[in-house]
């Protein structure tokens, strides 16, 4: 591929977006390139402070919870109050909460600033997946939320490795730093971006958009059916992060071979999400999470074939695929699916299957390979795939064209002719 082809390409991949979503794009990058009490507050607990795997184990348990329980709030925010509001407040109390976290001395007050932490830190994603779905067209959102995919997972790998020496140095240093660069989050947001929450209409809307509830939510069949899945496939994704770790050690490998592992799966998602997202585009959304969730629960089922660094890499490359395929795509489905004036509301529902998945996955993990082996974990894995394309392929018939709807609360989505958004 000549150079010049290489730079339309990525003019192609960038050129369309409005310039609100660029400033949301780079609040995303600024705060995952300050992503550290995610990553190390494992090794901070255990490493640094010399507490117990098991009470770890709790106040890292507490920061996903946390996350639970805020993603249903800030989704009732992000409608009620508008997208703006939301983000800031979000980014302003997670950048005080991590300050605070990294002065905590008792073992009680280090659990319940985690959970603080976890509530604080996931609020932004409702707001933000939000006001993506209502400043990007709708046939440019793939390649929206992949692009933002792609920013994520490039702050989190630089963030990764700089955060690693920082720690070295001091932890406290780590902790502020991402206090400090949550806080440009925040300022980047007030400064730069206006409230997209979409303006009320004439009466009988106004009147619609009040019965949108948290119960409209549930009610809404489809898209429940949206979230169960996304439970699954975000169960199967998350044993890179616990199951693989257990089980390499388990047989014999290093820490530094699982992050020679693990650090294929970052690589080449900054390499191949933006080409990868380019071929799937305008692709049918159906097919797109079927193969994705078989390539997801296969991809980890062959780990158990996996007896050298060589061939677990190559299964990190099956299942970061999959990764790369499902994330643009479901998210381009949950805005799909999500009515204009409930977008809050439906993306909080949507956040919180990961924030449960990430509850779930370590214990689901740790109990297979205690009671059964490792190879079960994987098997379970495969299974749960093919129940995900499964649900995927029998969720997706019908799928209604229309874009942006309002459901009544005891209805759920008439069945229209399937067709991708383009």
């Amino acid at each position: 591929m000549s150079v010049a082809s290489v730079r339309r390409a990525a003019r192609e991949s960038v050129s369309g977006l409005p310039r609100a979503f660029w400033w949301l794009w780079t609040s995303t990058l600024v705060n995952r390139l300050g992503a550290f009490v995610a990553t190390f507050l494992t090794l901070y607990l255990t490493v640094d402070r010399g507490y117990s795997a098991s009470f770890a184990g709790l106040v890292v348990a507490l920061h996903g919870l946390g996350g639970v329980i805020s993603s249903l709030v800030a989704g009732v925010m992000t409608d009620r109050l508008g997208r703006r509001p939301t983000l800031m407040a979000a980014q302003a109390s997670t950048a005080f909460s991590v300050a605070l976290l990294g002065f905590m001395e008792h073992p009680a007050t280090i659990a319940a600033v985690a959970l603080l932490v976890g509530m604080t830190s996931n609020a932004s994603r409702p707001a933000v997946q939000a006001m993506m779905a209502d400043i990007v067209r709708p046939e440019d959102r793939v390649r929206a939320f992949a692009l933002n995919y792609w920013a994520i997972n490039l702050g989190f790998a630089v963030s990764a490795t700089v955060a690693g020496f920082v720690a070295q140095y001091s932890y406290l240093a780590g902790f502020l730093g991402e206090a400090a660069l949550t806080l440009v989050c925040a300022v980047l947001v007030y400064v730069k971006l206006p409230e997209s929450r979409p303006e009320k209409g004439d009466a009988a809307q106004v009147a619609a958009e009040a019965e949108i509830s948290l119960g409209t939510v549930l009610r809404d069949g489809r898209y429940m059916g949206v979230v169960g899945l996304s439970f699954l496939i975000s169960l199967i994704f998350m044993q890179g992060s616990f199951g693989l770790p257990l089980a390499m050690g388990s047989a014999g490998f290093s820490t530094g071979d699982y992050g020679l592992v693990i650090a294929v799966n970052g690589v080449l998602i900054v390499l191949l999400q933006i080409p990868v997202t380019r071929f799937i585009e305008h692709r049918d959304p159906q097919k797109l999470l079927v193969v994705s969730a078989l390539l997801a629960g296969y991809g980890f089922g062959l780990t158990a074939f996996g007896g050298s660094i060589g061939v677990l890499a190559l299964t990190v490359c099956v299942w970061t695929l999959a990764e790369i395929i499902n994330s643009p795509t479901q998210m381009s489905l949950v805005a799909r699916l999500s009515p204009l004036h409930g977008r809050g509301r439906y993306q909080g529902m949507y956040t919180m299957s990961w924030a449960v998945a990430s509850l779930v996955a370590p214990l689901l993990a740790g109990a297979v390979i205690d009671r059964f082996g490792a190879g079960w974990l994987w098997g379970t894995t495969a299974l749960l795939g093919t129940a995900a394309g499964t649900g995927y392929w029998l969720l997706m018939r019908n799928l209604p064209e229309s874009t942006t709807r309002t459901p009544k609360p005891a209805t759920t989505t008439p069945p229209l002719p399937a067709t991708a958004e383009a």
